[in-house]
């Protein structure tokens, strides 16, 4: 036979149980103690602001700036992007698209077997961080230092091929045109090509 077992009631506490500690306030800080901190908001007063008249006057940005990128050429004009999408599997904010395609001997882009056909950089997205950089086998990406990127749309924001290639310099071809005679991507990639060659010139 069980036996019945009462709940226990709850102890009720009432205002008198409590314990109250008086907290001493020292009132307001003296007038000394008062004009310091006043003193170090007049002293800045005085100071030359750092500020500059903008976009009039633009100060020059710091030598390793990561500012937007850019797709390099080799000398002869060649793309330096193999369409290897490493860059795009090292951002950390999803920001770059990379489709690879062929290279053939009729359109040809970069040395070696692939070349960027698609490559897109979501300026909405990327944080600037470099990773991008360090991951490309080629150096075929870097970064610029403009950083004048805002704009009327978000799809302004969305960076293209062509917006990200290099200009033609002097003595470069616009590919696609055929490598430097008698070499391989090797060549290339030890950066031994220092110019066109003039039979491409005539065949472009």
């Amino acid at each position: 036979m069980s036996e019945h077992i009462e709940p226990m009631k709850k102890k009720e506490i009432s205002v008198d149980d409590i314990e109250f500690a008086q907290i001493e306030q020292n009132g307001p800080k003296n007038l000394f103690t008062q004009m310091q901190g006043f003193w170090v908001t007049f002293a800045t007063m005085f100071k030359k602001v750092n500020t500059v008249n903008y976009p009039e006057v633009k100060e020059p940005t710091a030598e390793r700036f990561h500012g937007r990128h850019q797709l390099n050429r080799y000398d002869d004009g060649l793309e330096k992007c193999i369409g290897c999408e490493l860059c795009a599997w090292a951002c950390p904010a999803d920001a770059i698209y990379v489709e690879g395609a062929a290279n053939s001997d009729e359109h040809r882009m970069s040395p070696g077997e692939r070349y960027g056909r698609v490559y897109q950089i979501n300026y909405l997205r990327c944080i600037f961080c470099g990773l991008c950089i360090e991951a490309c086998p080629t150096r075929a990406l870097t970064m610029t230092n403009e950083y004048e990127l805002a704009d009327e749309t978000r799809a302004k924001l969305i960076f293209e091929k062509d917006d990200l290639l290099a200009p033609l310099r002097a003595g470069m071809l616009m590919p696609p045109h055929p490598m430097y005679p008698n070499t391989t991507d090797t060549n290339y990639y030890k950066n031994e090509i220092k110019s066109s060659h003039p039979s491409q010139e005539v065949n472009n």
